[in-house]
């Protein structure tokens, strides 16, 4: 079974192009849905951000707004919050893997906004990045609600610089060459991997 990383700066593309490897029939794990497990009722990351963030837990959910206040308010914030969600995320993937596994997936695609920054990539058998010019991706990002000049530029701080991930790339989806080009560069790519 080929395992393939699915990364892709914000705005640039990558829950789209997930979504064209998932209808190619490859199994994906979506980090982010992971954590949004977590923190959301009864998950298992609640109790113990109410315990060092009460007032980042509401109705039983954290809020991911007021807990990113947190995050940007001391950096170490940051870092004890990683310390427990990337264990717990680890096992989620743990777990999805030995499920594709069994049911015999020939590829299956981890798609994490933070694989080069987390060195995800080791642990994979391919990356492929998602990209879009920076006026494509800084126009898709300001058109989400709530966002703001200030979130997007923190946001972007926290990850690889565009190019720096096209350069470490094994392939590449252009993501603002429209819908059919980009299914037709994934089934492209998938073809490659699963028969080298």
């Amino acid at each position: 079974m080929k395992l393939i990383g699915l990364t892709g700066s914000i705005g640039m593309g990558k829950s789209t192009t997930a979504k064209m490897f998932a209808k190619l029939g490859c199994p994906v794990f979506d980090a982010d849905a992971a954590v949004h497990s977590l923190y959301s009722r009864g998950g298992r990351a609640v109790p113990l951000i109410r315990a060092v963030f009460p007032d980042a837990v509401s109705d039983g959910a954290v809020s991911r707004a007021r807990l990113g206040a947190h995050m940007r308010a001391d950096r170490l914030n940051l870092k004890v919050l990683e310390s427990f969600i990337h264990p717990w995320v680890a096992e989620m993937r743990a777990e999805f893997l030995a499920e594709a596994r069994t049911k015999g997936a020939k590829a299956v695609v981890f798609d994490i906004p933070l694989l080069f920054e987390t060195g995800g990539d080791k642990a994979v058998d391919a990356v492929v990045v998602v990209t879009a010019p920076a006026n494509v991706q800084r126009k898709r990002v300001m058109a989400r609600e709530g966002m703001t000049e200030a979130m997007f530029e923190m946001i972007l701080s926290k990850q690889m610089p565009d190019a720096e991930k096209r350069r470490r790339a094994d392939y590449i989806v252009e993501a603002h060459k429209g819908l059919e080009a980009a299914e037709q560069r994934v089934a492209q790519i998938l073809g490659q991997i699963l028969n080298p």
